[in-house]
């Protein structure tokens, strides 16, 4: 009777495995719909996954935020419930902080000097990470980020002044911008409430990329968008050190390769489609030209919140250097 039980208890730990196929499965969560071009990009990495082991590693992908904002997903991966994530500057945050000074405000203006910034940081922010025990196994950016309102043109700072800019909760760079123009009282929200109070008028100020605001519908709630470039929104693929380093050493090999080559391919495809996306929101909504002294008084604004952020969230050497090579 016992060998019974024994092998029925066997049995049933076995079934499902065996029923699944594959020989491991990694889990990874996103906030990205599966339908976006993030979605399309990781589903072409989960066929790519699958050939290149032979169904013996299986990547499952868990959409529209079902594992959790960014924090949380890291969170998860911390306690071995997830193994990777798709993830933001407010998941970054959570891994290694000095990463996302690169999405600080008024720093950098285009892709191409972000790119130049990142490439000389990237061995001291990949390290940060590892011996926090995540391994980046890619780089790939969120799009441009621009001021959004509803029902009002935000051209100088101070148009801010009493209105209700939504900020994430993790973030640490908007809250800084806010505080130096004074009189503002931002919002904090996860990513997942700000449709809703968007909807109800909580909020009315939104910075973020075009293609993000499209995506999880927060276009639809605002009328008017800044010509100016607000910060560059980077991301990471990230992966738990301590699940990859257990994997088969040829499981490893395809999981952190094809990792690699889906990045390349979402920084290369996202960066199209926030542009694209920017040009159809512009048709929709009233774009807010800045004037030159409008957009002096943001770039003092930028730096004062820069300089606040180097006296604690970042080292001021981080943002010096950071600053040296957005020139």
């Amino acid at each position: 009777m016992k060998r019974k039980l024994a092998f029925a208890l066997v049995l049933s730990m076995l079934v499902p495995a065996l029923a699944h196929g594959a020989e491991v499965i990694i889990k990874l969560g996103t906030l990205a719909p599966k339908s976006s071009p993030w979605g399309k990009v990781l589903e072409t990495w989960v066929k790519a996954v699958n050939e290149k082991s032979g169904g013996r590693l299986e990547l499952q992908v868990f959409y529209n935020g079902a594992q959790g904002d960014d924090d949380a997903m890291v969170g998860k991966l911390k306690s071995g419930q997830l193994d990777g994530a798709l993830i933001t500057t407010a998941g970054l945050s959570k891994v290694y902080k000095p990463i996302t000074a690169l999405s600080m405000w008024g720093l950098f203006s285009s892709w191409a000097k972000l790119d130049k910034a990142r490439d000389a940081m990237k061995a001291e922010f990949e390290k940060g990470a590892k011996d926090a025990g995540f391994h980046v196994a890619g780089w790939c950016d969120v799009g441009i980020a621009r001021v959004f309102s509803k029902g009002f043109a935000v051209q100088v700072p101070d148009d801010l002044k009493g209105k209700k800019p939504v900020y994430i909760r993790a973030d640490a760079l908007g809250p800084a911008v806010y505080s130096v123009i004074g009189g503002v009282s931002g919002v904090p929200l996860n990513v997942p409430e700000v449709l809703p109070n968007l909807n109800t008028g909580a909020v009315n100020v939104v910075v973020a990329p075009s293609l993000t605001a499209e995506q999880l519908q927060w276009a639809s709630k605002l009328d008017h968008v800044q010509d100016q470039v607000t910060a560059t929104a980077i991301g990471a693929l990230v992966l738990s050190s301590k699940r990859l380093d257990a994997l088969p050493a040829d499981l490893k090999t395809i999981l952190t390769d094809t990792g690699k080559v889906a990045s390349a391919a979402l920084t290369t495809r996202i960066r199209a489609e926030d542009d694209a996306a920017f040009a159809r929101l512009k048709k929709k909504m009233t774009v807010v030209t800045l004037s030159d002294d409008a957009r002096s008084r943001w770039t003092a604004i930028f730096k004062q919140a820069r300089q606040k952020l180097a006296q604690g969230t970042f080292s001021s050497d981080l943002v010096t250097k950071l600053e040296g090579y957005a020139k």
